[in-house]
């Protein structure tokens, strides 16, 4: 039997399987923009509601644009009536991710036309999830500390509001800000992992909940969302700075993988762990958490020295997990900060499926035997 030459591509790595507006990735020269500005710039100047309005409408609103655009999101921070009665009945070991992932399914039942895939649907569906998903996360994490949940604060931004429901008390304006930048740079990310498991899953005109619970679980895998627990779990592990280059020499000579550390795409430094280098020391500083930055730092020195000739550099998670500890965050709320930002780029794919859709429909090449005879039950 004969076969036609095989086009395999192992996780298809290299394969265009979709067109995007949305985020721009030159992995080579170390770029990422979304619709065309730089994460860089977009760190300094923007904020999470305008990044979002950006990803959406593929181009930044004026003054009336954004404040409208807030407006719509804020009035999404409420849950529906019974929503926290069922987010407190939940196990108080559950893992925040799981969590999530069955918590943004939930809100599909108080929708009263959860499968309208219009694109004028999706957007408010959209915004509804992305509305929801701090309130969530919050609630939950006050349940499972024996803590009633607190409203949302509509008068707050999207980063001020889950830091306030979060904690009970409103955030310093170096938290939220530091808060909000670690939105902007997770937004997107071209077609990541969780991103075409989005697209994959609205193809089949399913639904949006659907879409987004989908990616969630994508998301929450070690090699994706999960790495930054990781890093976190690692510099925990390291005693002091001393230790830091003996431990790191100790886990390549056992061929161990390093979190934090290289990625599919970038052949040179992830350009959101620059931004977030400098943002992680700043609250190292300010919250007495240096040795851990230094800590951080020094894995870079050395990894850089060992590794990047081989285009090995520390990616988003590395740095992002000193920023979120600073910001006094659980490490198991990591991996649900990246869902709670990656929500709004996961939607604008969606929606961009929705307005031009085929199914995906890959095909899976067969390497097993042909023409093998079937042997009866009571010969085998």
């Amino acid at each position: 039997m004969t076969t036609a030459p095989s086009s395999f591509v192992k996780g298809l790595e290299g394969i265009v399987a979709a067109q995007t507006e949305m985020s721009h990735i030159d992995g080579t020269a170390g770029i990422l923009e979304y619709v065309g500005i730089s994460i860089g710039d977009l760190s300094k100047h923007s904020t999470f509601e305008e990044t979002v309005f950006l990803l959406w409408n593929k181009r930044l609103p004026n003054s009336s644009e954004l404040g409208s655009f807030t407006s719509d999101l804020r009035a999404n921070y409420a849950l529906p009536e019974g929503f926290v009665e069922r987010i407190s009945s939940l196990p108080t070991s559950a893992e925040p991710m799981h969590m999530l992932r069955t918590m943004v399914s939930a809100l599909a039942m108080y929708d009263d036309n959860p499968n309208d895939n219009s694109v004028e649907a999706a957007r408010a569906k959209a915004l509804k999830i992305l509305g929801c998903a701090p309130a969530i996360v919050a609630a939950f994490d006050r349940h499972r500390r024996g803590l009633a949940p607190v409203e949302p604060d509509t008068s707050l931004s999207f980063s001020a509001n889950f830091l306030y429901m979060l904690n009970g008390e409103k955030p310093t304006d170096a938290m939220t800000r530091a808060f909000d930048i670690c939105m902007i740079t997770h937004a997107d990310h071209g077609l990541n992992n969780s991103t075409f498991t989005a697209r994959v899953v609205i193809s089949t005109l399913s639904d949006l909940y659907s879409a987004m619970t989908a990616a969630i679980g994508s998301l929450r895998g070690p090699l994706h969302g999960g790495a930054n627990e990781g890093v976190m779990k690692m510099l925990n592990q390291i005693p002091t700075i001393d230790d830091a280059e003996a431990y790191v020499m100790g886990m390549i000579e056992r061929k161990e993988r390093i979190m934090g550390f290289g990625h599919r795409v970038y052949k040179a430094k992830d350009p959101r762990a620059a931004e977030l280098m400098t943002l992680a020391k700043q609250l190292a500083d300010d919250t007495g958490n240096s040795d851990l930055y230094e800590k951080s730092h020094k894995i870079e020195q050395v990894m850089e020295r060992e590794y990047a000739a081989k285009g090995i550099y520390p990616n988003v998670d590395f740095y992002s997990a000193t920023t979120y500890h600073c910001i006094g965050l659980k490490l198991d709320l990591f991996t649900p900060m990246f869902a709670l930002s990656r929500i709004a780029g996961w939607s604008g794919h969606v929606i961009e499926q929705l307005a031009d859709n085929r199914l995906f429909r890959p095909k899976a090449e067969y390497v097993g035997d042909h023409d093998v005879p079937y042997t009866p039950i009571n010969d085998r």
